[in-house]
């Protein structure tokens, strides 16, 4: 019913950027917070930044200054731009995102299928 899409992904060299792209589709009616986590070889899923409808973000202290997210309300869509990256940023990026549904009224945590994202030294 309803799904997110990630893009953008791929690899990267130490210092450079990526820009992560989440498209949310199907029985919306809105949503509120959206937000990007990020799971590393060996390690368990990490809040990397998320976003609120009205534009409040929170980010992870280890991407600060670095990791930009923003969304696009009218487009259902969430982006993650990523600078300076570093090789610890080597992971599969998920995209998440709390939905309202259309009626039969529902609330829910979706996650897309994760973009693998690698940066080498």
């Amino acid at each position: 019913q309803v799904q997110l899409v990630e893009s953008g992904g791929g690899l990267v060299q130490a210092g450079g950027s990526l820009r992560l792209s989440c498209a949310a589709s199907g029985s919306i009616f809105s949503i509120n917070v959206m937000g990007w986590y990020r799971r590393a070889p060996g390690n368990q899923r990490e809040l990397v930044a998320t976003v609120t409808s009205g534009g409040s973000t929170n980010y992870a202290d280890s991407v600060k200054g670095r990791f930009t997210i923003s969304r696009d309300n009218a487009k259902k869509m969430v982006y993650l731009q990523m600078n300076s990256l570093k090789p610890e940023d080597t992971a599969v990026y998920y995209c998440n995102a709390d939905v309202t549904t259309t009626w039969p009224e529902r609330y829910l945590g979706v996650w897309g299928q994760g973009t693998l994202v690698t940066v080498s030294s």
